[in-house]
Formats: C-alpha cells, sequence, structure tokens
C-alpha cells in the first residue's frame, strides 16, 4: 500500500496559475455583469431573452477564442480584440445602469488582467 503526499504532483497535471484564477473570476464578473444588465435595464419580455442571450454570446466567444483550448485557433491579437470588445460590453452594460464607478472598476481590473495574461501568452 502506497501513500501519496499531498506535497507530490501528479504527472502531466500542472496546477492552476493564479493569473488563470483572476481570469475567471473576471469571466463570471462578466457573465453576472450581462445577466443584471439584461434583467434590470430592459421591459418584460426582452429582460429574460437577453439576461440569458447575453451572457450567452459571451460564454460562445470565450469558449471560440479565449479558452485554454480554443475551437478557433487565432492570432493573440485577435484574442485580445476579442477579449477587449467583451470586457469594454460588460463596461458599458454598467454604464447603462448608471454604475460609472463600477464599469470603471471593472474595466481597470478586466483590462490589466487581460493585459497580464496577453504578455504571459506573447512571451
Amino acid at each position: 500500500m502506497s501513500s501519496s503526499s499531498p506535497s507530490q504532483e501528479t504527472p502531466g497535471v500542472n496546477p492552476p496559475a493564479v493569473l488563470d484564477i483572476v481570469r475567471v473570476i473576471v469571466l463570471i464578473g462578466a457573465l453576472a455583469s450581462l445577466a443584471l444588465w439584461g434583467t434590470f435595464s430592459w421591459p418584460f419580455p426582452w429582460n429574460t431573452a437577453v439576461a440569458i442571450g447575453a451572457p450567452l454570446l459571451v460564454l460562445l466567444a470565450w469558449a471560440l477564442f479565449l479558452s485554454p483550448r480554443p475551437v478557433l485557433r487565432v492570432h493573440p491579437f485577435v484574442r485580445a480584440l476579442v477579449e477587449l470588445v467583451i470586457y469594454a460590453s460588460v463596461t458599458v452594460a454598467w454604464w447603462s445602469m448608471g454604475q460609472v464607478w463600477v464599469g470603471i472598476g471593472f474595466a481597470i481590473v478586466a483590462i490589466a488582467t487581460g493585459l497580464v495574461a496577453g504578455r504571459r501568452a506573447l512571451a
């Protein structure tokens, strides 16, 4: 019977970096922000569709271009552009809800995270 200590790493499995965890938190914040925007900024029949559809579009763009194993492999600058469009749309959504400072705060955190991740990907 062998006992494995928690300090041993499993071969072939890389633990997530802090940057990856922050990027996931930013993505979840973007999805939640767009769901809130859809719920509170649109009249009844449309609020449900937008609250579900906007986050689904972001998830689709993330899966196609930004995920760790994307469906479509594109140039890093195209990845950065897609990421920037997502962050800008969330920022504008917060601004349209009258929460300018929340939008600016989200934009600063998201863009800083994207810049660090982009530099790491190009290195």
